[in-house]
């Protein structure tokens, strides 16, 4: 890519997020531009894309694009990544959780030049978790609540016979790590993984995951004590779409396309 030459994104995966990233690069984000598409039906994503737009396989994306977005199953990271690692390119990564499965991907980013992104997505703070980092954290503790209908099926709910379908208060689902909860959660606890990444590592962060029958809306608050300041931060998301995923995820990321090509980066 020519200095001066728009970042052309590739976006794997057109669920609620992916569709969100394409209608916002198709209407303009500075310094970007909608290079390639792929999804699961290739004749279906066709049709519902505003131009013609390259349709690939995930394995085929690399060679038309600088970076591309990961909005897909989890499962599906590593092919996502690997060919852009290995070009020594760019990785936007949603499903922060699968990371820590294929920590292999971050050494092939490191050996060859590549980067891969986690953008902000459902938190708030995550600056601040950073800055803290450079210090010492004493501890990170994160409660999630979400509606019942954003847990439903997690495996870690059908691995241990909990039913949450007609309940009738709060009830406590997980408590553990990151690291646990992305393999019993896989659709649902990126923000936690995210966190941990940025902050004391997946296996030291606290967390619990709460399904609430009363609420519309996912809730995160974390609390984190540190060498340099105390603080806590608490969060609604309007669920996508998809149930499993909070609106603000999709503009996350349309949000971290535009500081990489703008002129002024507020944060770190």
């Amino acid at each position: 890519m020519g200095k001066g030459s728009p970042l052309r994104v590739a976006v794997a995966g057109l669920g609620a997020v992916g569709m969100a990233v394409v209608r916002a690069l198709e209407a303009g984000l500075p310094g970007c531009e909608l290079a390639a598409v792929s999804a699961r039906d290739l004749g279906a994503a066709r049709a519902r894309l505003p131009r013609a737009v390259p349709v690939l396989p995930v394995e085929e994306l690399e060679p038309l694009a600088d970076l591309v977005v990961e909005a897909a199953p989890a499962a599906l990271l590593p092919a996502i990544a690997a060919p852009f690692l290995s070009a020594g390119k760019g990785v936007v990564v949603l499903s922060a959780g699968a990371l820590l499965r294929n920590d292999h991907l971050i050494a092939l980013a490191r050996e060859r030049g590549g980067q891969i992104t986690v953008p902000t997505g459902a938190l708030i703070g995550l600056d601040a978790v950073a800055a803290a980092a450079e210090g010492v954290i004493h501890s990170v503790r994160m409660v999630t609540r979400k509606p019942v209908r954003g847990l439903a099926g997690a495996p870690y709910l059908i691995e241990n016979g909990i039913e949450i379908e007609g309940i009738g208060e709060p009830l406590r689902v997980f408590k553990g790590t990151p690291r646990e909860a992305a393999v019993g959660f896989p659709a649902n606890l990126n923000v936690a993984v995210a966190l941990s990444l940025v902050g004391i590592g997946p296996d030291r962060t606290e967390l619990e995951i709460w399904a609430d029958p009363a609420l519309a809306r996912n809730v995160h608050s974390i609390a984190v004590e540190s060498d340099s300041a105390n603080f806590t931060m608490s969060i609604e998301n309007l669920p996508s779409e998809n149930p499993k995923t909070g609106r603000i995820t999709a503009l996350s990321v349309i949000a971290c396309l535009r500081k990489m090509g703008a002129p002024l980066r507020v944060g770190t």
